[in-house]
Protein backbone atom coordinates (compact mmCIF):
# COMPACT_ATOMS: atom_id res chain seq x y z
CA UNK A 1 0.00 0.00 0.00
CA UNK A 2 1.26 3.46 -0.87
CA UNK A 3 0.97 6.44 1.49
CA UNK A 4 -1.75 7.90 -0.74
CA UNK A 5 -3.80 4.72 -0.47
CA UNK A 6 -3.35 4.66 3.30
CA UNK A 7 -4.49 8.28 3.59
CA UNK A 8 -7.52 7.62 1.38
CA UNK A 9 -8.49 4.58 3.47
CA UNK A 10 -8.17 6.52 6.72
CA UNK A 11 -10.13 9.47 5.33
CA UNK A 12 -12.90 7.22 4.01
CA UNK A 13 -13.21 5.42 7.33
CA UNK A 14 -13.41 8.62 9.37
CA UNK A 15 -15.92 10.16 6.94
CA UNK A 16 -18.14 7.08 7.28
CA UNK A 17 -17.98 7.25 11.08
CA UNK A 18 -18.56 11.02 11.08
CA UNK A 19 -21.64 10.66 8.88
CA UNK A 20 -23.15 7.99 11.14
CA UNK A 21 -22.39 10.08 14.20
CA UNK A 22 -24.50 12.93 12.79
CA UNK A 23 -27.30 11.07 10.98
CA UNK A 24 -29.89 11.19 13.78
CA UNK A 25 -32.48 12.83 11.53
CA UNK A 26 -32.56 9.70 9.34
CA UNK A 27 -33.88 7.53 12.19
CA UNK A 28 -37.53 7.06 13.10
CA UNK A 29 -36.53 5.94 16.60
CA UNK A 30 -35.98 8.69 19.15
CA UNK A 31 -32.29 9.36 19.85
CA UNK A 32 -30.94 10.85 23.07
CA UNK A 33 -27.49 12.42 23.48
CA UNK A 34 -25.92 12.15 26.94
CA UNK A 35 -24.54 15.56 27.94
CA UNK A 36 -23.74 14.89 31.60
CA UNK A 37 -23.70 11.91 33.96
CA UNK A 38 -24.17 11.89 37.71
CA UNK A 39 -23.07 8.59 39.28
CA UNK A 40 -24.42 7.39 42.62
CA UNK A 41 -22.87 5.24 45.32
CA UNK A 42 -22.11 1.58 44.56
CA UNK A 43 -23.98 -1.15 46.43
CA UNK A 44 -22.24 -4.50 47.02
CA UNK A 45 -24.31 -7.64 46.30
CA UNK A 46 -23.39 -11.28 47.05
CA UNK A 47 -25.44 -14.29 45.92
CA UNK A 48 -25.71 -17.79 47.39
CA UNK A 49 -22.72 -18.96 45.34
CA UNK A 50 -20.52 -16.16 46.77
CA UNK A 51 -20.44 -14.29 43.46
CA UNK A 52 -19.78 -10.63 44.23
CA UNK A 53 -21.09 -7.78 42.10
CA UNK A 54 -21.64 -4.07 42.56
CA UNK A 55 -24.74 -2.19 41.46
CA UNK A 56 -24.73 1.50 40.58
CA UNK A 57 -27.38 4.12 39.97
CA UNK A 58 -26.73 7.02 37.65
CA UNK A 59 -28.64 10.03 36.38
CA UNK A 60 -28.29 10.96 32.73
CA UNK A 61 -28.77 14.56 31.65
CA UNK A 62 -29.08 15.03 27.91
CA UNK A 63 -30.92 16.21 24.83
CA UNK A 64 -33.25 14.58 22.33
CA UNK A 65 -31.67 14.98 18.89
CA UNK A 66 -34.43 14.01 16.44
CA UNK A 67 -38.17 13.84 16.00
CA UNK A 68 -40.79 16.32 17.15
CA UNK A 69 -39.12 16.58 20.58
CA UNK A 70 -35.71 17.45 19.11
CA UNK A 71 -33.89 19.88 21.36
CA UNK A 72 -35.86 18.97 24.51
CA UNK A 73 -33.81 18.39 27.64
CA UNK A 74 -34.47 15.16 29.50
CA UNK A 75 -33.25 13.39 32.63
CA UNK A 76 -33.12 9.57 32.64
CA UNK A 77 -32.33 7.20 35.50
CA UNK A 78 -30.19 4.13 34.84
CA UNK A 79 -28.91 1.22 36.91
CA UNK A 80 -26.01 -1.03 35.99
CA UNK A 81 -23.72 -3.66 37.48
CA UNK A 82 -19.97 -4.13 37.23
CA UNK A 83 -20.52 -7.35 35.28
CA UNK A 84 -22.71 -5.58 32.66
CA UNK A 85 -24.46 -8.92 32.07
CA UNK A 86 -27.88 -7.38 31.41
CA UNK A 87 -27.21 -3.64 31.53
CA UNK A 88 -24.89 -0.84 30.43
CA UNK A 89 -22.98 2.01 31.96
CA UNK A 90 -23.55 5.15 29.94
CA UNK A 91 -21.01 7.93 29.58
CA UNK A 92 -20.96 11.52 28.35
CA UNK A 93 -21.19 11.88 24.57
CA UNK A 94 -22.95 8.58 23.91
CA UNK A 95 -26.14 8.45 21.87
CA UNK A 96 -28.97 6.18 22.97
CA UNK A 97 -32.18 4.88 21.47
CA UNK A 98 -34.98 5.67 23.89
CA UNK A 99 -38.72 5.13 24.25
CA UNK A 100 -40.64 8.29 25.11
CA UNK A 101 -43.58 8.29 27.54
CA UNK A 102 -45.84 11.34 27.74
CA UNK A 103 -47.93 10.39 30.80
CA UNK A 104 -48.04 11.70 33.45
CA UNK A 105 -45.20 13.85 32.13
CA UNK A 106 -42.52 13.49 29.46
CA UNK A 107 -40.03 10.81 30.49
CA UNK A 108 -38.10 8.02 28.79
CA UNK A 109 -36.52 4.59 29.14
CA UNK A 110 -33.34 3.53 27.37
CA UNK A 111 -33.65 0.77 24.75
CA UNK A 112 -30.10 0.45 23.44
CA UNK A 113 -26.91 2.26 22.47
CA UNK A 114 -26.59 3.77 18.99
CA UNK A 115 -23.68 1.80 17.54
CA UNK A 116 -23.77 2.63 13.83
CA UNK A 117 -20.63 4.83 13.89
CA UNK A 118 -18.11 2.14 15.01
CA UNK A 119 -19.82 -0.45 12.80
CA UNK A 120 -19.59 1.90 9.81
CA UNK A 121 -15.91 2.52 10.62
CA UNK A 122 -15.11 -1.21 10.62
CA UNK A 123 -17.23 -1.75 7.50
CA UNK A 124 -15.36 1.04 5.72
CA UNK A 125 -12.02 -0.52 6.66
CA UNK A 126 -13.10 -3.88 5.24
CA UNK A 127 -14.34 -2.36 1.97
CA UNK A 128 -11.24 -0.19 1.57
CA UNK A 129 -8.86 -3.10 2.09
CA UNK A 130 -10.78 -5.22 -0.42
CA UNK A 131 -10.45 -2.51 -3.07
CA UNK A 132 -6.79 -1.78 -2.27
CA UNK A 133 -5.69 -5.42 -2.24
CA UNK A 134 -8.02 -6.99 -4.83
CA UNK A 135 -8.54 -3.90 -7.02
CA UNK A 136 -11.60 -4.43 -9.27
CA UNK A 137 -12.07 -8.01 -8.03
CA UNK A 138 -13.04 -6.47 -4.72
CA UNK A 139 -16.28 -5.41 -6.43
CA UNK A 140 -17.19 -9.05 -7.11
CA UNK A 141 -16.44 -10.02 -3.50
CA UNK A 142 -18.60 -7.21 -2.13
CA UNK A 143 -21.32 -8.00 -4.65
CA UNK A 144 -21.40 -11.65 -3.59
CA UNK A 145 -21.69 -10.63 0.07
CA UNK A 146 -24.57 -8.24 -0.67
CA UNK A 147 -26.41 -10.75 -2.86
CA UNK A 148 -25.99 -13.55 -0.31
CA UNK A 149 -27.20 -11.26 2.47
CA UNK A 150 -30.36 -10.46 0.50
CA UNK A 151 -30.89 -14.14 -0.30
CA UNK A 152 -30.46 -15.10 3.35
CA UNK A 153 -32.97 -12.43 4.40
CA UNK A 154 -35.47 -13.77 1.86
CA UNK A 155 -34.98 -17.33 3.13
CA UNK A 156 -35.54 -16.24 6.73
CA UNK A 157 -38.73 -14.40 5.73
CA UNK A 158 -40.01 -17.47 3.86
CA UNK A 159 -39.19 -19.70 6.83
CA UNK A 160 -40.96 -17.28 9.18
CA UNK A 161 -44.03 -17.19 6.95
CA UNK A 162 -44.19 -21.01 6.95
CA UNK A 163 -43.59 -21.25 10.73
CA UNK A 164 -40.53 -23.44 10.14
CA UNK A 165 -42.53 -26.15 8.33
CA UNK A 166 -39.92 -26.61 5.56
CA UNK A 167 -36.81 -25.06 7.06
CA UNK A 168 -34.41 -27.77 5.80
CA UNK A 169 -35.71 -27.57 2.21
CA UNK A 170 -35.65 -23.76 2.26
CA UNK A 171 -32.06 -23.58 3.40
CA UNK A 172 -31.00 -26.46 1.15
CA UNK A 173 -32.18 -24.48 -1.87
CA UNK A 174 -30.53 -21.39 -0.39
CA UNK A 175 -27.24 -23.28 -0.01
CA UNK A 176 -27.27 -24.25 -3.70
CA UNK A 177 -27.97 -20.65 -4.74
CA UNK A 178 -25.34 -19.36 -2.30
CA UNK A 179 -22.73 -21.67 -3.76
CA UNK A 180 -23.57 -20.97 -7.40
CA UNK A 181 -23.70 -17.17 -7.04
CA UNK A 182 -20.53 -16.94 -4.96
CA UNK A 183 -18.43 -19.17 -7.19
CA UNK A 184 -19.76 -17.52 -10.36
CA UNK A 185 -18.82 -14.06 -9.12
CA UNK A 186 -15.47 -15.05 -7.65
CA UNK A 187 -14.23 -17.57 -10.24
CA UNK A 188 -16.28 -16.70 -13.33
CA UNK A 189 -18.03 -19.16 -15.65
CA UNK A 190 -15.43 -21.84 -16.36
CA UNK A 191 -14.80 -25.55 -16.01
CA UNK A 192 -12.84 -24.81 -12.84
CA UNK A 193 -15.93 -23.15 -11.36
CA UNK A 194 -18.13 -26.12 -12.32
CA UNK A 195 -15.66 -28.57 -10.77
CA UNK A 196 -15.64 -26.57 -7.55
CA UNK A 197 -19.43 -26.29 -7.54
CA UNK A 198 -19.83 -30.03 -8.02
CA UNK A 199 -17.37 -30.84 -5.24
CA UNK A 200 -18.99 -28.41 -2.80
CA UNK A 201 -22.55 -29.57 -3.41
CA UNK A 202 -21.67 -33.27 -3.28
CA UNK A 203 -19.56 -32.89 -0.12
CA UNK A 204 -22.24 -30.83 1.64
CA UNK A 205 -25.04 -33.22 0.66
CA UNK A 206 -23.00 -36.26 1.74
CA UNK A 207 -22.17 -34.60 5.07
CA UNK A 208 -25.80 -33.81 5.88
CA UNK A 209 -26.85 -37.31 4.80
CA UNK A 210 -24.25 -38.89 7.11
CA UNK A 211 -25.40 -36.61 9.93
CA UNK A 212 -29.04 -37.64 9.54
CA UNK A 213 -28.09 -41.34 9.40
CA UNK A 214 -26.00 -41.07 12.58
CA UNK A 215 -28.75 -39.11 14.34
CA UNK A 216 -31.25 -41.80 13.36
CA UNK A 217 -29.05 -44.71 14.51
CA UNK A 218 -28.17 -43.12 17.86
CA UNK A 219 -31.59 -41.54 18.53
CA UNK A 220 -29.68 -38.26 18.98
CA UNK A 221 -28.32 -39.27 22.38
CA UNK A 222 -25.99 -36.58 23.71
CA UNK A 223 -27.55 -33.85 21.54
CA UNK A 224 -29.12 -31.23 23.79
CA UNK A 225 -31.42 -28.82 21.99
CA UNK A 226 -32.23 -27.05 25.27
CA UNK A 227 -29.70 -24.35 24.41
CA UNK A 228 -32.09 -23.38 21.57
CA UNK A 229 -34.89 -22.88 24.08
CA UNK A 230 -35.82 -19.45 22.76
CA UNK A 231 -36.55 -20.80 19.28
CA UNK A 232 -40.30 -20.89 18.56
CA UNK A 233 -40.08 -23.68 16.00
CA UNK A 234 -38.79 -27.26 16.06
CA UNK A 235 -35.11 -27.09 17.08
CA UNK A 236 -33.79 -30.17 15.24
CA UNK A 237 -34.61 -29.01 11.65
CA UNK A 238 -33.33 -25.55 12.50
CA UNK A 239 -30.09 -27.02 13.84
CA UNK A 240 -29.65 -29.07 10.66
CA UNK A 241 -30.20 -25.93 8.58
CA UNK A 242 -27.67 -24.06 10.72
CA UNK A 243 -25.10 -26.84 10.26
CA UNK A 244 -25.83 -26.92 6.52
CA UNK A 245 -24.91 -23.26 6.06
CA UNK A 246 -21.87 -23.61 8.32
CA UNK A 247 -20.55 -26.65 6.47
CA UNK A 248 -21.13 -24.96 3.12
CA UNK A 249 -18.86 -22.04 4.01
CA UNK A 250 -15.98 -24.24 5.12
CA UNK A 251 -16.35 -26.66 2.21
CA UNK A 252 -16.52 -23.88 -0.37
CA UNK A 253 -13.34 -22.27 0.96
CA UNK A 254 -11.44 -25.55 0.90
CA UNK A 255 -12.71 -26.72 -2.50
CA UNK A 256 -11.84 -23.39 -4.11
CA UNK A 257 -8.24 -23.60 -2.84
CA UNK A 258 -7.77 -27.22 -3.92
CA UNK A 259 -9.32 -26.91 -7.39
CA UNK A 260 -7.54 -23.61 -8.15
CA UNK A 261 -4.19 -25.12 -7.12
CA UNK A 262 -4.76 -28.28 -9.16
CA UNK A 263 -5.83 -26.27 -12.22
CA UNK A 264 -2.61 -24.27 -12.03
CA UNK A 265 -0.57 -27.45 -11.53
CA UNK A 266 -2.22 -29.12 -14.55
CA UNK A 267 -1.58 -26.02 -16.65
CA UNK A 268 2.13 -26.02 -15.72
CA UNK A 269 2.53 -29.78 -16.14
CA UNK A 270 -0.02 -31.11 -18.70
CA UNK A 271 1.59 -34.56 -18.69
CA UNK A 272 0.29 -35.31 -15.18
CA UNK A 273 -2.16 -38.21 -15.08
CA UNK A 274 -5.50 -38.23 -13.31
CA UNK A 275 -4.01 -40.24 -10.46
CA UNK A 276 -1.18 -37.71 -10.10
CA UNK A 277 -3.75 -34.90 -9.88
CA UNK A 278 -5.73 -36.86 -7.30
CA UNK A 279 -2.63 -37.47 -5.16
CA UNK A 280 -1.63 -33.81 -5.43
CA UNK A 281 -5.10 -32.75 -4.34
CA UNK A 282 -4.86 -35.02 -1.30
CA UNK A 283 -1.51 -33.48 -0.36
CA UNK A 284 -2.94 -29.95 -0.68
CA UNK A 285 -5.97 -31.01 1.35
CA UNK A 286 -3.80 -32.41 4.13
CA UNK A 287 -1.99 -29.10 4.49
CA UNK A 288 -5.16 -26.98 4.85
CA UNK A 289 -7.52 -29.48 6.45
CA UNK A 290 -6.13 -29.27 10.00
CA UNK A 291 -6.06 -25.46 10.32
CA UNK A 292 -9.53 -25.16 8.78
CA UNK A 293 -11.07 -27.67 11.21
CA UNK A 294 -9.43 -25.87 14.14
CA UNK A 295 -10.71 -22.49 12.96
CA UNK A 296 -14.27 -23.82 12.80
CA UNK A 297 -13.88 -25.44 16.22
CA UNK A 298 -12.73 -22.15 17.75
CA UNK A 299 -15.59 -20.23 16.11
CA UNK A 300 -18.28 -22.67 17.24
CA UNK A 301 -16.95 -22.96 20.79
CA UNK A 302 -15.99 -19.34 21.37
CA UNK A 303 -19.55 -18.10 20.81
CA UNK A 304 -20.73 -20.27 23.73
CA UNK A 305 -17.94 -19.33 26.15
CA UNK A 306 -19.75 -16.48 27.91
CA UNK A 307 -22.87 -18.53 28.75
CA UNK A 308 -20.74 -21.50 29.86
CA UNK A 309 -18.83 -19.33 32.32
CA UNK A 310 -22.12 -17.89 33.58
CA UNK A 311 -23.44 -21.41 34.21
CA UNK A 312 -20.24 -22.39 36.05
CA UNK A 313 -20.28 -19.23 38.18
CA UNK A 314 -23.81 -20.06 39.30
CA UNK A 315 -22.88 -23.44 40.76
CA UNK A 316 -23.62 -25.75 37.84
CA UNK A 317 -21.33 -28.69 37.15
CA UNK A 318 -18.96 -28.68 34.20
CA UNK A 319 -20.87 -31.57 32.58
CA UNK A 320 -24.20 -29.75 32.81
CA UNK A 321 -22.70 -26.43 31.65
CA UNK A 322 -21.04 -28.11 28.68
CA UNK A 323 -24.19 -30.02 27.73
CA UNK A 324 -26.43 -26.96 27.86
CA UNK A 325 -24.09 -24.61 26.00
CA UNK A 326 -21.25 -26.29 24.13
CA UNK A 327 -22.64 -29.64 22.99
CA UNK A 328 -24.27 -28.24 19.85
CA UNK A 329 -21.11 -26.29 19.00
CA UNK A 330 -19.01 -29.42 19.41
CA UNK A 331 -21.45 -31.39 17.26
CA UNK A 332 -21.33 -28.70 14.57
CA UNK A 333 -17.53 -28.82 14.62
CA UNK A 334 -17.50 -32.59 14.17
CA UNK A 335 -20.00 -32.44 11.31
CA UNK A 336 -17.99 -29.70 9.60
CA UNK A 337 -14.86 -31.82 10.02
CA UNK A 338 -16.57 -34.65 8.13
CA UNK A 339 -17.46 -32.25 5.34
CA UNK A 340 -13.90 -30.94 5.14
CA UNK A 341 -12.45 -34.45 4.81
CA UNK A 342 -14.98 -35.42 2.12
CA UNK A 343 -14.21 -32.23 0.20
CA UNK A 344 -10.54 -33.14 -0.11
CA UNK A 345 -11.44 -36.45 -1.77
CA UNK A 346 -14.23 -35.13 -4.01
CA UNK A 347 -12.33 -32.04 -5.14
CA UNK A 348 -9.31 -34.15 -6.06
CA UNK A 349 -11.41 -36.73 -7.92
CA UNK A 350 -13.44 -34.17 -9.91
CA UNK A 351 -10.35 -32.11 -10.73
CA UNK A 352 -8.52 -35.19 -11.99
CA UNK A 353 -11.47 -36.22 -14.17
CA UNK A 354 -12.45 -32.89 -15.70
CA UNK A 355 -9.58 -30.39 -15.62
CA UNK A 356 -7.38 -30.39 -18.72
CA UNK A 357 -3.96 -28.87 -19.23
CA UNK A 358 -5.33 -25.77 -20.99
CA UNK A 359 -7.91 -25.04 -18.24
CA UNK A 360 -7.35 -21.62 -16.73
Amino acid sequence: MTWLQILLVVAFCFLAAFFCQHNDALYHQTIYRVDRVQNGKAVKMTDEFQNVDHYHNQKLFGTITNGKHAGDKLQIKNSYSDSHAMDHQYTKGQKLFITLHTQPKLHATVKDIKRDAPIAFLFAIAISLLFVILKLRGVTVISSILINTILFWIAVKIDHANNGAAVIWIFSVLAVIFCFVTLLLVMGWSKKMLVTLSAVLCATAATILITLIVFGLTNERGIYYESMQYVTQLPKPLFIAEVLIGVLGAVMDEATDIVASLATLKQERPQLSRMDIFKSGRQIGKSIMGPLINVLFFIFMAETLAMTLLYLKNGNTWHYSFSMNMSLGMTSSLISGIGIVLTVILSSVFAGLWIKGDER
